[in-house]
Protein backbone atom coordinates (compact mmCIF):
# COMPACT_ATOMS: atom_id res chain seq x y z
CA UNK A 1 0.00 0.00 0.00
CA UNK A 2 2.67 2.17 0.45
CA UNK A 3 4.14 1.88 -2.74
CA UNK A 4 0.68 2.83 -4.21
CA UNK A 5 0.51 5.94 -1.95
CA UNK A 6 3.54 7.14 -3.11
CA UNK A 7 2.34 6.48 -6.63
CA UNK A 8 -1.02 8.13 -6.66
CA UNK A 9 0.38 11.87 -7.38
CA UNK A 10 1.62 14.68 -6.00
CA UNK A 11 0.70 16.39 -2.97
CA UNK A 12 -0.04 20.54 -3.29
CA UNK A 13 0.75 22.59 -0.36
CA UNK A 14 -0.86 25.75 -0.53
CA UNK A 15 0.10 28.50 2.17
CA UNK A 16 1.58 32.34 2.33
CA UNK A 17 4.12 31.53 4.72
CA UNK A 18 8.21 30.42 3.59
CA UNK A 19 8.81 28.56 6.55
CA UNK A 20 5.52 26.50 6.85
CA UNK A 21 6.10 25.61 3.07
CA UNK A 22 10.13 24.86 3.59
CA UNK A 23 8.74 22.59 6.76
CA UNK A 24 6.01 20.88 4.98
CA UNK A 25 7.54 19.62 2.39
CA UNK A 26 11.05 18.43 3.36
CA UNK A 27 8.46 16.50 5.75
CA UNK A 28 6.88 14.79 3.05
CA UNK A 29 9.22 14.27 0.48
CA UNK A 30 11.76 12.61 3.04
CA UNK A 31 8.34 10.36 3.70
CA UNK A 32 8.57 9.59 -0.66
CA UNK A 33 5.98 12.00 -1.64
CA UNK A 34 6.35 14.36 -4.44
CA UNK A 35 5.18 17.78 -3.69
CA UNK A 36 4.64 20.81 -5.56
CA UNK A 37 3.39 24.41 -4.12
CA UNK A 38 2.03 27.55 -4.28
CA UNK A 39 1.68 30.69 -1.99
CA UNK A 40 -1.28 32.04 -2.59
CA UNK A 41 -5.19 31.02 -3.61
CA UNK A 42 -5.05 32.15 -7.37
CA UNK A 43 -1.80 29.76 -8.15
CA UNK A 44 -3.17 26.98 -6.37
CA UNK A 45 -6.71 27.19 -8.34
CA UNK A 46 -4.51 27.95 -12.02
CA UNK A 47 -2.17 24.90 -11.01
CA UNK A 48 -4.81 22.22 -10.23
CA UNK A 49 -6.47 23.10 -13.24
CA UNK A 50 -3.78 22.26 -15.02
CA UNK A 51 -2.66 19.27 -13.49
CA UNK A 52 -4.85 18.19 -10.47
CA UNK A 53 -3.24 16.92 -7.50
CA UNK A 54 -3.79 13.74 -5.47
CA UNK A 55 -3.87 15.71 -2.35
CA UNK A 56 -4.22 19.58 -1.41
CA UNK A 57 -2.57 20.62 2.21
CA UNK A 58 -4.28 24.38 2.16
CA UNK A 59 -3.86 27.54 4.12
CA UNK A 60 -6.67 29.10 5.79
CA UNK A 61 -5.84 32.54 6.01
CA UNK A 62 -3.95 33.83 2.73
CA UNK A 63 -3.23 37.20 0.94
CA UNK A 64 -5.96 37.39 -1.86
CA UNK A 65 -8.76 34.59 -1.68
CA UNK A 66 -9.10 32.55 1.34
CA UNK A 67 -8.24 28.91 2.17
CA UNK A 68 -12.60 28.61 1.96
CA UNK A 69 -13.18 30.71 -1.25
CA UNK A 70 -10.24 28.40 -3.07
CA UNK A 71 -12.01 25.22 -1.63
CA UNK A 72 -15.32 26.42 -2.40
CA UNK A 73 -14.47 27.05 -6.33
CA UNK A 74 -12.36 23.88 -6.51
CA UNK A 75 -15.57 20.93 -4.87
CA UNK A 76 -17.59 23.44 -7.75
CA UNK A 77 -15.85 22.24 -10.70
CA UNK A 78 -16.52 18.49 -10.96
CA UNK A 79 -13.19 17.87 -12.51
CA UNK A 80 -11.44 18.98 -9.27
CA UNK A 81 -14.25 17.82 -6.90
CA UNK A 82 -13.22 14.75 -5.72
CA UNK A 83 -9.70 16.05 -4.62
CA UNK A 84 -9.35 15.78 -0.82
CA UNK A 85 -8.65 18.92 0.96
CA UNK A 86 -7.16 19.16 4.17
CA UNK A 87 -7.04 22.98 5.87
CA UNK A 88 -4.33 23.73 7.55
CA UNK A 89 -4.93 26.75 10.28
CA UNK A 90 -3.86 28.27 13.27
CA UNK A 91 -8.03 29.04 13.96
CA UNK A 92 -9.21 26.62 16.90
CA UNK A 93 -12.67 27.92 17.10
CA UNK A 94 -15.35 25.05 16.26
CA UNK A 95 -16.82 27.54 13.78
CA UNK A 96 -14.34 27.72 11.84
CA UNK A 97 -13.90 23.81 11.56
CA UNK A 98 -17.46 23.87 10.63
CA UNK A 99 -17.23 26.03 8.20
CA UNK A 100 -13.96 23.90 6.71
CA UNK A 101 -16.27 20.86 6.72
CA UNK A 102 -18.61 21.97 5.55
CA UNK A 103 -17.56 23.10 2.45
CA UNK A 104 -16.22 19.64 1.40
CA UNK A 105 -12.54 19.48 3.25
CA UNK A 106 -11.95 16.20 4.62
CA UNK A 107 -9.90 17.08 7.80
CA UNK A 108 -7.96 19.98 9.41
CA UNK A 109 -4.49 20.11 11.06
CA UNK A 110 -3.47 22.52 13.59
CA UNK A 111 -0.57 25.24 13.26
CA UNK A 112 2.03 24.86 14.74
CA UNK A 113 2.54 21.72 12.87
CA UNK A 114 3.87 17.97 14.58
CA UNK A 115 5.56 16.68 11.07
CA UNK A 116 4.88 12.75 11.52
CA UNK A 117 0.88 13.93 12.36
CA UNK A 118 1.02 15.74 8.96
CA UNK A 119 2.73 12.44 7.42
CA UNK A 120 -0.04 10.26 9.00
CA UNK A 121 -2.85 12.36 7.91
CA UNK A 122 -1.82 12.61 4.59
CA UNK A 123 -1.14 8.85 4.14
CA UNK A 124 -4.50 8.09 5.78
CA UNK A 125 -6.69 10.31 3.71
CA UNK A 126 -4.43 9.05 0.12
CA UNK A 127 -5.57 5.52 1.45
CA UNK A 128 -9.00 6.60 1.76
CA UNK A 129 -8.91 8.10 -1.63
CA UNK A 130 -7.24 4.94 -3.08
CA UNK A 131 -9.83 2.98 -1.86
CA UNK A 132 -12.15 4.72 -2.38
CA UNK A 133 -11.35 5.12 -6.20
CA UNK A 134 -10.94 1.13 -6.59
CA UNK A 135 -14.63 0.93 -4.79
CA UNK A 136 -15.50 3.08 -7.72
CA UNK A 137 -13.82 0.95 -9.97
CA UNK A 138 -15.57 -2.39 -8.66
CA UNK A 139 -19.05 -0.76 -9.11
CA UNK A 140 -18.68 0.57 -12.44
CA UNK A 141 -17.19 -2.98 -14.11
CA UNK A 142 -19.74 -4.75 -12.09
CA UNK A 143 -22.70 -2.18 -12.96
CA UNK A 144 -21.27 -3.29 -16.70
CA UNK A 145 -21.23 -6.34 -16.34
CA UNK A 146 -24.70 -6.37 -14.94
CA UNK A 147 -25.98 -4.63 -18.00
CA UNK A 148 -24.49 -6.63 -20.32
CA UNK A 149 -26.28 -9.51 -18.79
CA UNK A 150 -29.30 -8.12 -18.68
CA UNK A 151 -29.09 -7.10 -22.16
CA UNK A 152 -28.15 -10.42 -23.33
CA UNK A 153 -30.84 -11.98 -21.29
CA UNK A 154 -33.37 -9.30 -22.94
CA UNK A 155 -32.12 -10.53 -26.31
CA UNK A 156 -32.56 -14.15 -25.72
CA UNK A 157 -35.71 -13.33 -25.06
CA UNK A 158 -36.64 -11.58 -27.54
CA UNK A 159 -35.16 -14.12 -29.66
CA UNK A 160 -36.64 -16.70 -28.56
CA UNK A 161 -40.31 -15.34 -28.76
CA UNK A 162 -39.93 -13.86 -32.07
CA UNK A 163 -38.42 -17.57 -33.10
CA UNK A 164 -41.81 -19.40 -31.49
CA UNK A 165 -43.88 -16.41 -33.29
CA UNK A 166 -42.16 -17.16 -36.61
CA UNK A 167 -42.02 -20.22 -36.68
CA UNK A 168 -45.32 -20.89 -35.51
CA UNK A 169 -46.94 -18.53 -38.30
CA UNK A 170 -44.62 -20.52 -40.43
CA UNK A 171 -45.99 -23.72 -39.56
CA UNK A 172 -49.53 -22.75 -39.72
CA UNK A 173 -48.88 -21.39 -43.10
CA UNK A 174 -47.19 -24.69 -44.37
CA UNK A 175 -50.23 -26.81 -43.97
CA UNK A 176 -52.58 -24.72 -46.43
CA UNK A 177 -49.54 -24.40 -48.53
CA UNK A 178 -48.43 -28.28 -48.33
CA UNK A 179 -52.46 -28.73 -49.40
CA UNK A 180 -52.56 -26.59 -52.07
CA UNK A 181 -49.51 -27.51 -53.97
CA UNK A 182 -50.20 -31.16 -53.45
CA UNK A 183 -53.48 -30.52 -55.41
CA UNK A 184 -52.05 -28.37 -57.85
CA UNK A 185 -51.10 -31.12 -60.38
CA UNK A 186 -54.69 -33.21 -60.06
CA UNK A 187 -56.66 -29.71 -60.63
CA UNK A 188 -54.74 -28.91 -63.71
CA UNK A 189 -55.51 -32.69 -65.04
CA UNK A 190 -58.80 -31.90 -63.95
CA UNK A 191 -58.91 -28.43 -65.85
CA UNK A 192 -57.21 -30.47 -68.73
CA UNK A 193 -60.03 -32.74 -69.15
CA UNK A 194 -63.13 -30.40 -68.02
CA UNK A 195 -61.27 -28.00 -71.03
CA UNK A 196 -61.39 -30.94 -73.52
CA UNK A 197 -65.19 -31.77 -73.15
CA UNK A 198 -66.06 -28.34 -73.14
CA UNK A 199 -63.92 -28.10 -76.54
CA UNK A 200 -66.16 -31.15 -78.00
CA UNK A 201 -68.72 -29.70 -76.88
CA UNK A 202 -68.65 -26.56 -78.73
CA UNK A 203 -67.80 -28.19 -81.41
CA UNK A 204 -70.95 -30.39 -81.88
CA UNK A 205 -73.21 -27.09 -80.45
CA UNK A 206 -75.68 -27.97 -83.48
CA UNK A 207 -76.62 -31.31 -81.92
CA UNK A 208 -76.81 -30.19 -78.38
CA UNK A 209 -79.92 -29.34 -77.01
CA UNK A 210 -81.28 -25.56 -76.46
CA UNK A 211 -80.86 -25.72 -73.28
CA UNK A 212 -77.24 -26.44 -73.45
CA UNK A 213 -76.57 -24.28 -75.92
CA UNK A 214 -78.51 -21.47 -74.44
CA UNK A 215 -75.83 -21.51 -71.38
CA UNK A 216 -72.80 -22.07 -73.57
CA UNK A 217 -73.84 -18.78 -75.24
CA UNK A 218 -74.65 -17.03 -71.88
CA UNK A 219 -71.48 -18.08 -70.10
CA UNK A 220 -68.96 -16.94 -72.83
CA UNK A 221 -67.52 -20.61 -73.07
CA UNK A 222 -64.46 -19.43 -75.21
CA UNK A 223 -63.20 -16.98 -72.80
CA UNK A 224 -63.53 -19.36 -69.98
CA UNK A 225 -61.49 -21.91 -71.80
CA UNK A 226 -58.69 -19.20 -72.59
CA UNK A 227 -58.41 -17.81 -69.34
CA UNK A 228 -58.78 -20.87 -66.87
CA UNK A 229 -55.16 -21.56 -67.45
CA UNK A 230 -54.44 -18.32 -67.42
CA UNK A 231 -55.78 -18.27 -63.62
CA UNK A 232 -54.41 -21.39 -62.10
CA UNK A 233 -50.97 -20.33 -63.70
CA UNK A 234 -51.49 -17.08 -61.40
CA UNK A 235 -52.69 -19.18 -58.13
CA UNK A 236 -49.35 -21.42 -58.89
CA UNK A 237 -47.03 -18.32 -58.94
CA UNK A 238 -49.11 -17.19 -55.87
CA UNK A 239 -48.51 -20.19 -53.98
CA UNK A 240 -44.95 -20.07 -54.62
CA UNK A 241 -44.39 -16.56 -53.42
CA UNK A 242 -46.45 -17.97 -49.99
CA UNK A 243 -43.56 -21.13 -49.80
CA UNK A 244 -40.79 -18.57 -50.28
CA UNK A 245 -42.13 -16.27 -47.55
CA UNK A 246 -42.61 -19.16 -45.72
CA UNK A 247 -39.04 -20.21 -46.23
CA UNK A 248 -37.47 -17.13 -45.32
CA UNK A 249 -39.30 -16.58 -42.02
CA UNK A 250 -38.21 -19.95 -40.91
CA UNK A 251 -34.39 -18.74 -42.05
CA UNK A 252 -34.55 -15.37 -40.19
CA UNK A 253 -36.06 -16.96 -36.58
CA UNK A 254 -33.81 -20.19 -37.12
CA UNK A 255 -32.18 -21.48 -33.76
CA UNK A 256 -28.71 -20.41 -33.22
CA UNK A 257 -26.31 -23.37 -31.98
CA UNK A 258 -23.43 -22.94 -29.83
CA UNK A 259 -20.80 -23.05 -32.65
CA UNK A 260 -21.17 -20.35 -35.93
CA UNK A 261 -22.55 -21.64 -38.95
CA UNK A 262 -21.29 -20.47 -41.96
CA UNK A 263 -24.40 -17.88 -43.97
CA UNK A 264 -25.14 -16.42 -47.15
CA UNK A 265 -25.39 -12.97 -45.68
CA UNK A 266 -27.65 -11.82 -48.58
CA UNK A 267 -30.10 -14.32 -47.67
CA UNK A 268 -30.39 -12.84 -44.32
CA UNK A 269 -30.90 -9.20 -45.33
CA UNK A 270 -33.20 -10.16 -48.42
CA UNK A 271 -34.93 -12.69 -45.61
CA UNK A 272 -35.23 -9.08 -43.46
CA UNK A 273 -36.72 -7.13 -45.94
CA UNK A 274 -39.43 -9.62 -46.87
CA UNK A 275 -40.17 -9.63 -43.42
CA UNK A 276 -40.51 -5.80 -43.24
CA UNK A 277 -42.23 -6.13 -46.64
CA UNK A 278 -45.63 -4.49 -45.51
CA UNK A 279 -43.56 -1.13 -43.86
CA UNK A 280 -41.81 -0.52 -47.13
CA UNK A 281 -44.63 -0.52 -49.54
CA UNK A 282 -46.48 2.81 -49.76
CA UNK A 283 -49.25 3.55 -47.04
CA UNK A 284 -51.77 6.41 -46.56
CA UNK A 285 -49.27 8.76 -45.09
CA UNK A 286 -46.53 7.96 -47.51
CA UNK A 287 -45.65 6.68 -51.05
CA UNK A 288 -43.31 3.26 -51.45
CA UNK A 289 -39.66 3.47 -50.46
CA UNK A 290 -37.35 2.26 -52.79
CA UNK A 291 -34.58 -0.62 -51.65
CA UNK A 292 -31.37 -0.11 -53.66
CA UNK A 293 -29.54 -3.45 -53.48
CA UNK A 294 -25.90 -3.11 -54.43
CA UNK A 295 -24.50 -6.54 -53.45
CA UNK A 296 -21.00 -7.87 -54.42
CA UNK A 297 -20.34 -11.58 -54.00
CA UNK A 298 -19.40 -12.45 -50.81
CA UNK A 299 -18.23 -15.96 -49.27
CA UNK A 300 -20.40 -17.76 -46.64
CA UNK A 301 -19.91 -15.92 -43.19
CA UNK A 302 -19.00 -18.06 -40.00
CA UNK A 303 -21.94 -16.25 -37.52
CA UNK A 304 -24.84 -17.25 -35.36
CA UNK A 305 -27.18 -16.54 -37.95
CA UNK A 306 -30.76 -15.32 -36.02
CA UNK A 307 -28.76 -13.01 -34.07
CA UNK A 308 -27.12 -11.04 -37.07
CA UNK A 309 -30.91 -11.57 -38.83
CA UNK A 310 -31.86 -9.50 -35.72
CA UNK A 311 -29.04 -6.95 -36.29
CA UNK A 312 -30.76 -6.79 -39.66
CA UNK A 313 -34.24 -5.99 -38.50
CA UNK A 314 -33.05 -3.46 -35.82
CA UNK A 315 -31.26 -1.27 -38.38
CA UNK A 316 -33.59 -1.84 -41.37
CA UNK A 317 -36.69 -1.07 -39.09
CA UNK A 318 -35.04 2.34 -37.61
CA UNK A 319 -34.26 3.53 -41.18
CA UNK A 320 -38.15 3.29 -41.94
CA UNK A 321 -38.67 4.88 -39.03
CA UNK A 322 -36.43 8.13 -40.09
CA UNK A 323 -37.80 7.54 -43.39
CA UNK A 324 -41.37 7.95 -41.69
CA UNK A 325 -40.73 10.83 -39.62
CA UNK A 326 -38.77 12.90 -42.02
CA UNK A 327 -41.51 12.30 -44.86
CA UNK A 328 -44.06 13.55 -42.19
CA UNK A 329 -41.81 16.61 -41.48
CA UNK A 330 -40.57 17.70 -44.68
CA UNK A 331 -42.58 15.81 -47.35
CA UNK A 332 -40.12 14.47 -49.61
CA UNK A 333 -39.96 14.00 -53.55
CA UNK A 334 -41.56 10.67 -54.04
CA UNK A 335 -38.52 9.55 -55.35
CA UNK A 336 -36.32 10.30 -52.65
CA UNK A 337 -37.54 7.71 -50.49
CA UNK A 338 -34.56 5.34 -50.58
CA UNK A 339 -32.61 2.64 -48.86
CA UNK A 340 -29.58 1.68 -50.00
CA UNK A 341 -27.80 -1.84 -49.26
CA UNK A 342 -24.11 -2.20 -50.22
CA UNK A 343 -22.08 -5.25 -49.27
CA UNK A 344 -18.54 -5.96 -50.03
CA UNK A 345 -15.01 -7.93 -48.96
CA UNK A 346 -12.74 -5.15 -47.32
CA UNK A 347 -9.28 -6.20 -46.84
CA UNK A 348 -9.98 -9.97 -47.71
CA UNK A 349 -10.82 -10.72 -43.87
CA UNK A 350 -13.70 -8.57 -43.92
CA UNK A 351 -17.11 -8.54 -44.97
CA UNK A 352 -18.66 -4.56 -44.76
CA UNK A 353 -22.67 -3.94 -44.80
CA UNK A 354 -23.51 -0.81 -44.93
CA UNK A 355 -27.36 0.20 -44.97
CA UNK A 356 -28.12 4.23 -46.13
CA UNK A 357 -31.37 5.65 -45.42
CA UNK A 358 -32.13 9.39 -46.41
CA UNK A 359 -34.30 9.87 -43.08
CA UNK A 360 -34.03 12.78 -40.36
CA UNK A 361 -30.65 12.16 -39.69
CA UNK A 362 -28.82 12.79 -36.03
CA UNK A 363 -27.21 15.10 -33.85
CA UNK A 364 -23.59 14.59 -32.93
CA UNK A 365 -25.10 14.41 -29.02
CA UNK A 366 -27.24 11.17 -30.46
CA UNK A 367 -24.79 9.83 -32.26
CA UNK A 368 -22.20 8.94 -29.52
CA UNK A 369 -24.98 7.79 -27.10
CA UNK A 370 -27.19 5.85 -30.29
CA UNK A 371 -25.54 2.27 -28.47
CA UNK A 372 -26.07 3.32 -24.89
CA UNK A 373 -28.66 0.85 -23.29
CA UNK A 374 -32.33 2.15 -22.35
CA UNK A 375 -31.27 5.41 -24.54
CA UNK A 376 -33.74 6.46 -27.52
CA UNK A 377 -35.09 9.72 -29.09
CA UNK A 378 -38.81 8.03 -30.11
CA UNK A 379 -41.48 9.06 -27.76
CA UNK A 380 -42.68 7.55 -24.88
CA UNK A 381 -44.19 3.88 -25.75
CA UNK A 382 -42.63 3.62 -29.15
CA UNK A 383 -39.19 2.69 -28.35
CA UNK A 384 -37.15 0.82 -25.79
CA UNK A 385 -33.62 1.88 -26.13
CA UNK A 386 -32.57 -1.76 -26.69
CA UNK A 387 -32.35 -2.32 -30.19
CA UNK A 388 -29.20 -0.74 -30.91
CA UNK A 389 -27.70 -1.41 -27.98
CA UNK A 390 -28.38 -5.34 -28.58
CA UNK A 391 -27.40 -4.69 -32.32
CA UNK A 392 -24.15 -3.38 -30.78
CA UNK A 393 -23.62 -6.36 -28.60
CA UNK A 394 -23.86 -8.88 -31.07
CA UNK A 395 -21.88 -7.55 -33.60
CA UNK A 396 -19.14 -6.36 -31.69
CA UNK A 397 -18.55 -8.75 -28.27
CA UNK A 398 -20.73 -12.10 -29.94
CA UNK A 399 -18.61 -11.62 -33.24
CA UNK A 400 -15.25 -9.73 -32.66
CA UNK A 401 -16.86 -7.54 -35.55
CA UNK A 402 -18.00 -3.42 -35.36
CA UNK A 403 -20.45 -1.31 -35.87
CA UNK A 404 -20.35 2.21 -36.35
CA UNK A 405 -22.62 5.02 -37.39
CA UNK A 406 -22.48 8.20 -39.61
CA UNK A 407 -24.97 11.03 -39.86
CA UNK A 408 -25.83 14.21 -40.55
CA UNK A 409 -29.01 16.33 -40.12
CA UNK A 410 -31.43 16.42 -42.77
CA UNK A 411 -29.43 14.09 -44.71
CA UNK A 412 -29.82 10.73 -43.31
CA UNK A 413 -27.88 8.07 -41.60
CA UNK A 414 -25.22 5.37 -42.52
CA UNK A 415 -25.05 1.99 -40.49
CA UNK A 416 -21.60 0.01 -40.80
CA UNK A 417 -21.44 -3.64 -40.19
CA UNK A 418 -17.91 -5.02 -40.02
CA UNK A 419 -17.35 -8.80 -39.76
CA UNK A 420 -14.40 -10.82 -39.77
CA UNK A 421 -14.70 -13.67 -42.62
Amino acid sequence: MQYLLQDAGFILIVDDNPTNLSVLSQALKSAGFTIRIAEDGESAISLVSRKPPALILLDIQMPGISGFEVCQQLKSNPLTQNIPIIFMTALADTESKIKGLSLGAVDYIAKPFEQEEVIARVRIHLQLKLLNNQLEQQVKERTETLEKAQLQIVQQEKMSMLGQLVAGVAHEINNPIGCICGNMNPIKEYITDITQILQVCQENESYLPDNVRNTIASCDLEFIIEDLPKLLNSIKLSTERIKGISISLRNFARADTSAKVAVDLHEGIDGTLLILGHRIKASSQRPDIEIIKQYNQLPKVECYPGQINQVFMNILANAIDAIDENWQHNKLDNNSLTIKINTEISNYQYVTIRITDNGMGMSEVVQNRVFEQFFTTKPMGQGTGLGLAIAYQIIVEKHNGKLAVNSTPGQGTEFVITLPI
